[in-house]
């Protein structure tokens, strides 16, 4: 009697295996299946920094903003006008200057000469007029000239302008521009 007992169990127990097994869900297809995701557009950067680094004739100028720790200013939203002066407009300022400015104790006095470089807005070269003072970063005025269709700033001529980036303007000038 117990091996009947013990048989009848087992049975019930195969019976229901087979039967759970018989109403299992089926499996699902394996597919798989790919979601496309659009990838958003990258925006080129072209800060007025970007134009200077792209530039080779303005790495002085480049190192001198990196020293001045004003390359994530400038990146910024701005917008800004930047009058850059050249390798060459550095390389007239008397001997040793650059290099004396470039040392880490000189490095507010380095950022008061280059934002006096900046002026607020995107102002492109046909928007200035003769005898127009403009306002620097650096707090100080620069008048404008403009003789012979050249537009100068202080005593250092525009070269070459409106250099358009995402955050303003640059113009190329031949002298570096001191602040009083």
């Amino acid at each position: 009697m117990k091996t009947t007992k013990i048989l009848a169990l087992a049975g019930s127990f195969l019976a229901m295996g087979l039967w759970t097994a018989c109403s299992a869900p089926k499996e699902e297809s394996t597919e798989e299946t790919m979601e496309v995701v659009e990838e958003a557009p990258v925006e080129e950067s072209n800060t007025v920094v970007d134009i200077a680094i792209g530039s080779p004739d303005h790495t002085t100028l480049v190192a001198a903003v990196q020293a001045a720790g004003l390359v994530e200013t400038l990146s910024g939203d701005g917008p800004f006008t930047v009058f850059a002066p050249t390798n060459a407009a550095f390389e007239a300022l008397p001997a040793g200057t650059v290099e004396d400015l470039l040392k880490p104790e000189n490095k507010e006095k380095l950022a008061g000469i280059l934002t006096f470089h900046v002026v607020s807005g995107n102002v492109m070269s046909g928007d200035l007029s003769d005898g127009q003072v403009v306002t620097t970063l650096n707090g100080q005025t620069a008048t404008v000239s403009i003789k012979d269709g050249k537009v100068i700033i202080g005593d250092a001529t525009v070269v070459a302008a409106d250099l358009a980036g995402t955050n303003g303007v640059v113009h190329v000038i031949d002298k570096v521009l001191l602040p009083k």
